[in-house]
């Protein structure tokens, strides 16, 4: 096995971001409010869904499970809703599935680390109060629990640089936690990536051990031509002077994923060619790559979201698969780097305990 021939089946995996949700939970989810019934997330998304995407790739050993934006709020009065979430992944976790949720008891080995959500703008009081509902919620299950995430990227300008929120960061990288950090230059616009750069400055001023974990590479415009960026586009440009000064911070991490919601939609008739998806983020691919190293990014399918934009509920997952394989090809990595980003890096990061476990 050649060091640049290395295929994906060759790899264990670890996929470090999806979503899970059984039919019954789509009322309490903040984003199907304005979905039509057919829409591709208006339906279950549970573990017998992401095993059945997953069905062809028996390298797979589990996942890490992200908050699915559940109705919540900072007060306590609030957090019912995320904290029903905890309950449905310890129940998964410990293979004691209810009926009608998706998941059976052989599925509790692929939990390899669940992040929920977390009242992180709260401040340091209120989120340890939350914390520990959470660890009461998950007794020994709360060994999985290896972060929290607070979604930043439909919050007010300025909500970053409160200082309740810096305080709740500090206070989760005291306590050995991680956080998902999503915010979107696209849609909410370059100005969330700048206010993100100051925050982890400011987080990072005090020695918290914090691990900021960056997902989907803050979702930049992917609608922009490669010419257009290789050419120095003033959003490009911006874009990658923000991703470079969040790599300085050496505990912070990248997400491979997230691309298929960004570029144009696709089909089961009208897949894209593979190769042409790696030339059109190669780009955007070349700055992370060179920011962050191999060393602190990992894979990661955002299913059952990759299924928005992707070309099938069914092919969607392998269909990404295929595109990370082939940036990691472009990219000229040898066996140890793809070894990372498939499952190394989201080890290290999360701190994931070894597993021989698979679908």
């Amino acid at each position: 096995m050649t060091s640049q021939k290395a295929a994906a089946n060759d790899f264990p995996k670890i996929d470090s971001h999806i979503h899970l949700y059984a039919a019954s939970h789509i009322p309490s989810l903040r984003w199907t409010g304005g979905l039509d019934e057919q829409h591709v997330l208006n339906r279950q998304c549970s573990v017998e869904e992401y095993k059945l995407a997953t069905q062809h790739d028996n390298t797979v050993q589990g996942f890490v499970f992200l908050e699915t934006d559940r109705k919540s709020d900072l007060g306590q009065d609030h957090w019912q809703n995320a904290l029903d979430e905890v309950d449905f992944l310890v129940r998964v976790a410990k293979g004691t599935p209810r009926d009608g949720e998706g998941h059976q008891s052989v599925d509790a080995k692929l939990v390899l680390a669940i992040i929920p959500w977390a009242p992180v703008a709260a401040g340091e009081r209120l989120l340890a109060t939350y914390v520990d509902r959470v660890r009461q919620q998950c007794g020994e299950e709360f060994d999985l629990v290896k972060g929290f995430r607070y979604l930043l990227q439909d919050k007010p300008s300025g909500t970053m640089l409160q200082h309740h929120l810096i305080e709740g960061l500090q206070w989760l990288g005291k306590n050995d936690f991680t956080f998902d950090l999503g915010v979107d230059a696209r849609s909410g616009g370059l100005h969330q990536l700048e206010e993100a750069c100051e925050m982890m400055d400011r987080v990072y001023e005090e020695d918290s051990g914090l691990k900021i974990i960056i997902n989907h590479f803050c979702k930049p415009n992917l609608r922009l031509s490669p010419d257009e960026a290789f050419a120095g586009h003033s959003e490009f440009i911006k874009w990658k002077q923000c991703i470079e000064r969040m790599a300085r911070h050496r505990s912070a991490y990248m997400k491979l994923s997230g691309f298929f919601s960004e570029l144009p939609p696709q089909t089961s008739d009208m897949p894209s060619n593979i190769s042409i998806i790696a030339e059109h983020m190669k780009p955007w691919v070349d700055v992370v790559f060179a920011a962050f190293t191999p060393r602190r990014i990992m894979f990661g399918s955002d299913w059952p979201v990759c299924n928005v934009g992707g070309p099938s509920i069914k092919s969607s997952w392998p269909h990404w698969r295929a595109v990370v394989e082939a940036i990691l090809e472009s990219e000229g990595l040898d066996v140890e780097e793809k070894a990372m980003i498939w499952s190394g890096t989201a080890t290290e990061a999360y701190g994931i305990r070894p597993t021989l476990s698979g679908l």
